[in-house]
């Protein structure tokens, strides 16, 4: 080739390669960002659906916490932090509650991302400003950031680990740019910042538990207290963004107070007689016979199965596979045998409940019948380190008939536990490894009371083969306490899941935070098979891609063993006493309360009737 043909060559892929970053870089402005696909949205949208726009705003609403709590810092690990502190901050966007993965601009007015989201750009909105009225600025946007990265809890610094950097562009606008790689969920997370007041902080220290009502910017601030005991927040009259679309129907109490209760059974009390407006109730025993008083037969405390069509996510036994005794998966696969579901929801649940068989349990998401299709070629690249079964079986759980004779579960579980080197000591009648002698014993740590009546048929069941098991139950700060250093056996705990996962799954099951103080990888499971699965699901580029991938590591995850599933209901169990009204539409997450408002004659009707239990 000529020196004119090599020089018109050269130019030729000098435009080439200008062209392309030019289009990687070609960024658009908008009013939110979708995970896959269009905004529900236009920009000129006036509310969501969910809400009622003329929802009058009035009232006093009293709520039921249980614990109990000794700061107002929710960013650090040290402490307990109040509910609902996120009440009085506001966070560069929102996500719609009637999309899989989507959000809309709250302190930020536009958000503009390049076609390959390798960065993302916001820029805030003149009117927003903190309680003090100073403007909130991008100052405070980049301090909050690298606070949090620095000096916050450590799921901050695994969860923005791939912003490379982050600086002031504008007089209002902010710039992350992000390390190489397919995170298309990048641009949503960092949506999701809470931005906190920097020159409110500037004499303070961070990394310290505080009760000194902090300055926010959100629509509430904290009111008064009662340490430990009880806070009020209340309406801020004049919220900056109060306007706002995405604001419109929600925020309607004037005052929300939440009252701490030791316990759920004294919170059910406190309730019945008045003491508190609304109760979202997670126990089946409660609701089958706690409320069968006269304010729900008149009509004065409504009880209400409000449906959804949210993930359920996971709840289970959890193993500790940081022990020894359990890190073989035939182990962790037999004690499943030893939880009678059947009888449990026959005799405990009263019939409320299904089974609940995967991590991504009441959506598209989850895994079932035979790997088909698309996820089937996903799996088949890992198909010489993954567990034949999860080609030619459908992922079970033991089934009995509810009558609380399972004997022939737990011979078939003991089988197991043979194959996996353990057998029933004929002498001590415990059941011990065969080769060191070690005998099978181990704690389930709860937080509730409630779950004993739960827990203790699993602990008889496990005596049948030998295994001891302790129960203990402790108080919300010890519990936070040990989950956080993974000081555990067992314990009873679980994984919500979102219609769009991604990056929260590296801090759920990734290896690199098997270890780390305070992840949610409470199994301690550690597999790289699952760790690409959660790299690959990260970089999905359509919905489809999405399912196919979470399915993937739905079924991985379930022939890991790493819990011993319970159970789920499709529908919210909600009681409130009869001052409320709500939007004719319930978003697809369910019940949000405070979309919900008091409605004036109701209230005066229910005050001439009277609450309490008679």
């Amino acid at each position: 080739m000529n020196r004119l043909a090599t020089a018109i060559a050269t130019l030729l892929l000098t435009a080439s390669l200008a062209t392309g970053a030019a289009l990687a870089a070609e960024a658009v402005k908008s009013h939110g960002l979708a995970m896959h696909g269009d905004l529900k949205y236009p920009a000129n949208f006036r509310n969501f659906d969910y809400v009622n726009p003329a929802a009058p705003k009035s009232g006093d609403v009293r709520l039921i916490a249980i614990g109990s709590y000794d700061s107002f810092n929710g960013s650090i690990i040290k402490g307990q932090p109040v509910i609902a502190l996120g009440l009085i901050y506001d966070s560069l966007m929102v996500h719609s509650l009637d999309e899989p993965f989507s959000e809309y601009c709250l302190l930020c007015e536009t958000v503009e991302m390049p076609e390959d989201r390798s960065w993302v750009s916001f820029t805030l909105r003149p009117q927003a400003k903190w309680h003090d009225g100073v403007p909130i600025t991008a100052e405070d946007v980049i301090w909050t950031f690298n606070t949090l990265r620095e000096k916050g809890a450590p799921f901050y610094r695994y969860y923005y680990a791939s912003v490379k950097k982050v600086e002031k562009t504008g007089d209002r606008t902010v710039k992350f740019t992000f390390e190489p790689g397919e995170n298309r969920e990048l641009p949503l997370i960092i949506g999701q910042l809470t931005v906190l007041p920097k020159h409110y902080w500037a004499d303070k220290e961070f990394e310290a538990t505080t009760l000194v009502p902090p300055l926010g910017s959100g629509a509430y601030k904290i009111d008064s207290f009662d340490a430990g005991r009880s806070i009020t927040y209340t309406r801020v009259p004049d919220y900056w963004g109060a306007r706002l679309a995405v604001n419109a129907g929600s925020n309607n109490f004037d005052k929300v107070r939440y009252d701490y209760y030791r316990d759920s059974t004294v919170a059910i009390e406190a309730f019945k007689s008045g003491a508190a407006d609304y109760r979202a109730e997670n126990s089946s025993r409660h609701w089958a016979v706690s409320y069968d008083i006269p304010a729900v037969k008149d009509g004065r405390l409504k009880k209400e199965e409000i449906p959804h069509k949210r993930s359920a996510g996971m709840q289970g036994f959890v193993f500790n596979m940081r022990r020894d005794i359990f890190k073989d998966p035939m182990v962790r696969r037999a004690l499943a045998y030893g939880f009678d579901f059947e009888w449990s929801n026959k005799t405990l649940f009263y019939g409320q409940y299904a089974r609940t068989l995967s991590f991504f349990q009441n959506s598209e998401l989850a895994a079932t019948g035979l790997p088909q299709g698309r996820e089937r070629e996903i799996l088949a690249e890992y198909a010489d380190r993954l567990p034949p079964e999860v080609f030619t079986k459908t992922y079970t759980l033991p089934v009995t008939n509810g009558s609380g004779k399972n004997r022939e579960q737990l011979r078939y579980a003991l089988t197991l536990l043979q194959q996996a080197g353990w057998d029933i000591n004929k002498e001590t009648r415990k059941l011990t490894h065969t080769e060191t002698g070690e005998v099978m014993e181990f704690e389930i740590l709860l937080v509730s009371p409630l779950f004993e009546r739960i827990v203790l048929p699993f602990k008889k069941n496990m005596a049948r083969l030998g295994i001891e098991i302790t129960v203990r139950t402790v108080d919300s700060a010890q519990y936070q306490q040990r989950t956080e250093n993974f000081d555990y056996d067992m314990i009873v705990s679980g994984w919500g899941q979102s219609m769009s996962p991604g990056n929260e799954q590296r801090n759920y099951w990734g290896s690199e935070v098997a270890d780390r103080q305070g992840s949610r990888n409470l199994s301690g499971i550690k597999d790289p098979v699952v760790d690409e699965l959660i790299e690959l699901l990260i970089a999905a580029p359509t919905r489809e891609e999405l399912v196919q991938r979470t399915r993937a590591l739905d079924r991985v995850l379930q022939w890991n063993h790493i819990v011993i599933p319970h159970w789920h209901t499709p529908y919210d169990r909600v009681l409130s006493w009869d001052k409320f009204s709500r939007p004719a539409v319930t978003p697809e997450r369910g019940v949000n309360l405070f979309n919900w408002w008091i409605d004036p004659a109701k209230e005066k009707a229910l005050e001439a009737k009277g609450r309490g239990q008679k």
